[in-house]
């Protein structure tokens, strides 16, 4: 039941959302199966429904998904977003990097992939994650600075976790560091959906109170079945605006729904910033091409409290018993998630989110099936140790021992004399001889470059012309392909 007098102190306040449908919302649920068609058949209705943002798949991680697997061309399905999405502020991830699991890039193809990206007119605002991997150390003093010559908007993410050393003392001082970059925004992101209620009363109020005025914003997952009410306590706090997304691309280990949580909130005394009808029909042709295309619908996940003690993301968990499964070990997966606590551990507590999560979790895998910890090493474990991947990963925290022994390993010395050629900042001009020449234009290039080749690319366009999906009427869908 709602709170009568919650509900008087607050109605008349206005609750405001960013929609995540075509990004994390088909990242989490979809494995970044959100076709250019299916966005063109949905765009300019998104655009009119009254977000405060859009977030669009523009970025590296998407580039290689939409050429490699969905043989789309992402240059044509940027500028589609751009003619589609007039209104609304779009946004997306991004930073000094096209994939997480892959060598940074040249500072100067960053610089000329968002350039390229900017001019199509399918990006406003560029999200930046802030305590991952050192990134205010590292990339920062000239990443920001590119950002804001290209006029983009700047929005800083502090991810949360779970940890000893992840205090609200930790998130002061976050916040604080975050602030003296003067972003335009702000925001809070529980990629794991590990808030709580209770965290979220003592959390939220310590990060406006360092904010510096400048507004903060909520990012969960349902994961754990929390975050619709998480949202809810967030907005009486005095989130500037919450994450949501369009169904079927909520809920499971997406966002929470638009309308759960607008209904929720004007229940609560709030108005509401969106317009519901035409989001209902935005849902309508989603869940019909979801249903024509055999793609999950999300739904909402049971409570599980295993998810706080491993904190092992949903899809981390799932390409996990496929792999134990393709191993015949299956079996084994209890005993691998309590391994990854103990490895998180072991490398002082790094957030699990991309990359960190897969590593911890590679690395739990390797010391159950073989016996023995740490008996067999992965790379990036060792580069952890390096400190390849910043201070915020938790390398100074990490066990002192088994540091030693990482960096005592004659591969440590390989692994730290690669990372500083990676670190290179190869001249534009000798990237372009390599990859075509000077006739090449700026998009093909860097789409050369992010495929490593011409292969995927001319696959891509022997592939023919992308699907698209055409609504003839509601709720009916008509699939054309040609």
């Amino acid at each position: 039941m709602p709170d009568p007098g919650i509900q008087g102190s607050e109605r008349g306040k206005r609750a405001r959302f960013s929609d995540t449908t075509y990004r994390d919302g088909s990242q989490s649920l979809w494995a970044l199966g959100m076709r250019g068609g299916m966005i063109e058949a949905t765009a300019e209705l998104m655009d009119q429904a009254g977000f405060e943002a859009i977030e669009v798949p523009v970025t590296g991680i998407f580039v290689k998904k939409f050429v490699r697997d969905l043989k789309e061309d992402s240059w044509a399905i940027a500028r589609m977003m751009a003619r589609k999405i007039r209104r609304t502020v779009k946004q997306n991830m991004g930073g000094a990097f096209f994939h997480p699991f892959e060598a940074p890039p040249p500072r100067s193809i960053i610089e000329l992939f968002f350039k390229r990206v900017v001019e199509t007119g399918a990006l406003d605002r560029i999200q930046v994650s802030t305590n991952t991997l050192g990134q205010l150390k590292g990339p920062f003093p000239w990443l920001i600075p590119m950002f804001r010559n290209l006029g983009l908007q700047i929005s800083l993410a502090i991810s949360y976790s779970l940890s000893p050393r992840h205090t609200d003392e930790y998130y002061a001082q976050k916040m604080r560091e975050v602030v003296a970059w003067k972003p335009d925004i702000i925001y809070l992101k529980d990629q794991g959906g590990l808030l709580t209620i209770d965290r979220i009363r003592t959390l939220f109020p310590i990060m406006l109170e360092n904010a510096g005025g400048v507004p903060v914003e909520l990012h969960s997952h349902c994961t754990t079945g929390l975050a619709p009410i998480v949202y809810l306590e967030a907005l009486k706090m005095g989130a500037s605006v919450l994450h949501t997304a369009v169904p079927p691309l909520a809920n499971g280990s997406a966002q929470p729904s638009i309308f759960n949580v607008a209904s929720n909130a004007r229940l609560m005394g709030y108005q509401t910033s969106v317009d519901e009808k035409i989001l209902r029909t935005v849902c309508e042709r989603l869940t019909a091409i979801a249903r024509q295309d055999k793609l999950p619908i999300g739904a909402p996940l049971e409570y599980d409290y295993a998810q706080y003690i491993h904190q092992v993301p949903g899809g981390v968990i799932s390409n996990l018993k496929h792999q134990l499964t393709e191993m015949r070990c299956l079996h084994l997966l209890d005993k691998v998630l309590e391994e990854s606590v103990q490895v998180r551990k072991d490398l002082g507590y790094p957030i699990m989110i991309t990359p960190h999560s897969q590593f911890v979790v590679t690395q739990a895998t390797l010391n159950v099936t073989m016996g023995e910890r740490y008996k067999h090493v992965i790379d990036e474990i060792i580069l952890f140790a390096l400190g390849v991947f910043g201070e915020d990963s938790g390398q100074p925290w990490m066990d002192q021992n088994l540091k030693e022994k990482l960096l005592s390993d004659p591969r440590a010395k390989e692994l730290k004399e690669m990372a500083a050629r990676r670190m290179r900042d190869v001249p534009l001009e000798e990237l372009r001889r390599q990859l075509g020449g000077p006739g090449v234009s700026d998009e093909e290039f860097l789409l050369r470059y992010i495929m490593k080749g011409e292969v995927e690319i001319q696959a891509m366009r022997a592939a023919g012309p992308p699907r698209q999906y055409f609504i003839t009427s509601m709720p009916m869908i008509t699939l054309i392909q040609e």
